[in-house]
């Protein structure tokens, strides 16, 4: 390969998005929609323009690690969820990559499907926290699991 091939493939993979950061902005988002905060709400909260959050859950900008920080702050969500259900070919639980790196996180449960990314949770999501009363909220929430079937 030239020099000058090797200036064009390093160009344009500059342009494409990491598929982590895309995965890592799409759980900005995912948590910001479930709180149903605004783009423009989560730039304020962090001192960020309301672009710079959609090109941080576009992925097109990487989130480094103070930012992230704060992203777990506002968001009320630990670090580790941003990584939450990753793919394997991304690092994710069957890759490796957790016994390759000392520390990086243990193995969670999550969703193997989309359950998190369907309207519906999102919806539904957003009723149950609407509802002011904690006890009676509580009692909605107690409905819901006795109405699913036991594992």
């Amino acid at each position: 390969m030239s020099a000058d091939e090797a200036l064009e493939r390093t160009e344009k993979s500059e342009h494409r998005p990491s598929p982590i950061d895309v995965h890592v902005g799409s759980r900005v988002r995912l948590r910001r929609t479930l709180l149903g905060m605004s783009q423009e709400k989560l730039g304020e909260a962090l001192g960020l323009t309301f672009q710079q959050v959609q090109k941080y859950e576009r992925g097109v900008n990487r989130i480094g690690a103070s930012r992230l920080f704060d992203l777990a702050r506002v968001l009320d969500v630990p670090i580790g969820f941003f990584f939450d259900d990753m793919p394997d070919s991304m690092g994710g639980p069957g890759s490796g990559l957790r016994s390759r790196v000392p520390g990086f996180a243990e193995a969670q449960e999550g969703f193997e499907d989309d359950t998190l990314h369907k309207r519906e949770t999102l919806e539904l999501v957003r009723a149950y926290y609407r509802i002011n009363e904690p006890a009676i909220r509580k009692r909605v929430f107690d409905l819901i699991k006795s109405l699913a079937p036991t594992e």
